[in-house]
């Protein structure tokens, strides 16, 4: 079955809900935190079918993960996503952070630090996570991305790309079968349970 009919068919567990207490702010989003550097990551709580069914899968509060390139003024979102344009493939692409946290797509973000081993590191991180954009997404398991000609998940992008720079996310990945859905999975709640990530904003989407 085409990776596009199997996400749309997984689509089918809706939990819109948000939890906790949050900042809010209005559209065009504020400026990061400072001290947010190239590298670090940007949770997503996403509006769409596919982000409920992954919160649901996840029992988590986020559904989408990508990794921040650019700087403070311009900053843009690497990542692997279902198409967001018309006419534009699954894929890995660049976004700008606007686009990334309108409300159409964003119910809440919040911006992580990574415990960079060292500054080329993070510097390698961003190369191949950009490196990687027009490749195609898959909503599937770590098990079925071996190659870079196969899809790509939100969040191993992210775990892979800084993997390939010398951190050990010390991450728990989990075993799914379902119809649609099999392998092991690094799940948004999972990666942000990483203690080599540090909390520096947490805000919803108004």
């Amino acid at each position: 079955m085409p990776l596009h009919r199997r996400t749309a068919l997984a689509a089918v567990v809706l939990a819109p809900w948000l939890v906790g207490d949050v900042a809010s702010f209005s559209s065009p989003p504020p400026s990061l935190p400072a001290g947010t550097q190239a590298g670090d990551v940007i949770f997503r709580q996403g509006t769409e079918a596919v982000s409920h069914m992954v919160r649901a899968l996840d029992q988590g509060v986020y559904s989408h993960v990508g990794l921040l390139v650019g700087q403070p003024g311009a900053w843009q979102v690497v990542h692997a996503t279902p198409a967001e344009r018309p006419g534009q493939p699954d894929a890995v692409v660049l976004d700008s952070l606007e686009f990334f946290l309108a409300p159409q797509r964003a119910r809440a973000f919040a911006v992580d630090r990574v415990d960079a081993p060292s500054a080329q590191a993070r510097q390698q991180a961003v190369a191949w996570a950009l490196a990687q954009v027009g490749r195609p997404f898959a909503l599937q398991g770590t098990d079925h991305a071996a190659s870079t000609d196969d899809g790509i998940y939100c969040t191993t992008l992210v775990w892979q790309a800084w993997q390939r720079s010398g951190l050990d996310w010390q991450v728990a990945f989990i075993q799914v079968q379902m119809p649609l859905l099999g392998g092991r999975y690094l799940l948004p709640s999972a990666l942000a349970q990483s203690p080599r990530l540090q909390r520096l904003e947490w805000a919803e989407v108004r």
